[in-house]
């Protein structure tokens, strides 16, 4: 049964560990991964195999945003974390480690369907912090030639969210939706990444999309999909986009109080506006604000129980 958090008054975090294995849908490197419990004020964490301490998953880590949300600091990097990050949000979960032996989280089929079912597997307890909230007060907007996306204050003590896309050959998708575990296992989860046969060998010059197949990606060839079991939705690339701006939005360090609306966006207009909405302090406002802590990530090595 899908755990329930619609409105979580204190932090959560996972019941159990879990593990998935597979491979990066850019490196197409063979990746583990272990989703484990952490402390109140931990927040979402991954220690990399290798790496001297845990990397805060943070809009402030992010380093490329090229078909892929990547995060690093010093000699830590992780890539493609968007999908994964979506699941913990989407499900509720405001504090994990995320070990992880590759540079890029597994793809998995191309969703986050499968880390969600980990998840649900783990169980999602309470902790007895108070939730950490951002309230969005005023509208923030950032455009890039004719995409935009932009934040605005709710009524709803919920994250809701209006995502439209337009790609040549497909035309126009748009979905709107609450951001509730029930409606994001459900609707959102299963929507898998997507690519154009076009633009397949240039992206591989630059080594990007090598592990892209069509088990993890639907691929369309001039608005043709050419997967044999065709779409899971038949908005399934807007459901995706929606997906990718609920994980990039998880790295505001917060669940996010408001309404989020983008035309034509990605993970570049997702981090650049919350990099905006950081430099506005007028439009938002933190609930539940407790101290942040690695205290609940530290001392743990990879391939060890917590």
């Amino acid at each position: 049964m899908t755990p329930r958090f619609d409105k979580a008054p204190r932090q959560t975090t996972l019941g159990a560990t879990v593990t998935l294995s597979g491979r990066g849908a850019h490196s197409d490197a063979p990746a583990r991964l272990r989703l484990s419990p952490a402390g109140a004020g931990t927040g979402i964490v991954f220690a990399l195999a290798k790496a001297h301490r845990p990397l805060e998953a943070r809009w402030n880590k992010v380093r490329s945003t090229r078909l892929r949300t990547e995060i690093a600091c010093g000699a830590s990097r992780v890539s493609t974390i968007e999908h994964l990050m979506a699941a913990l949000s989407g499900m509720g979960v405001d504090n994990a480690l995320i070990e992880l032996d590759g540079p890029e989280v597994p793809a998995m089929d191309g969703s986050a369907r499968e880390f969600v079912a980990a998840i649900i597997e783990a169980g999602v307890v309470s902790l007895k912090a108070p939730r950490r909230i951002l309230k969005i007060l005023a509208p923030v907007r950032v455009t890039d030639g004719p995409g935009w996306a932009e934040l605005a204050p709710s009524k709803l003590e919920r994250l809701d969210l209006d995502v439209e896309i337009f790609f040549s050959g497909v035309g126009r998708q748009k979905l709107a939706l609450p951001l509730l575990p029930s409606v994001f296992a459900r609707e959102i989860a299963p929507a898998r990444s997507f690519g154009f046969v076009q633009d397949a060998e240039r992206l591989w010059r630059q080594g990007l999309a090598l592990g892209a197949s069509l088990d993890n990606s639907v691929v369309l060839d001039k608005g043709r999909v050419l997967n044999p079991e065709g779409l899971r939705f038949s908005d399934e690339l807007a459901r995706h986009k929606m997906l990718d701006a609920i994980g990039d939005l998880a790295l505001a360090g917060a669940a996010v109080q408001g309404l989020f609306r983008s035309f034509r966006g990605g993970h570049s207009l997702n981090l650049t506006l919350i990099g905006r909405l950081m430099e506005t302090p007028t439009a938002f406002a933190w609930i539940g604000e407790g101290k942040r802590s690695l205290e609940g990530a530290r001392g743990q090595e990879f391939g060890r129980s917590p």
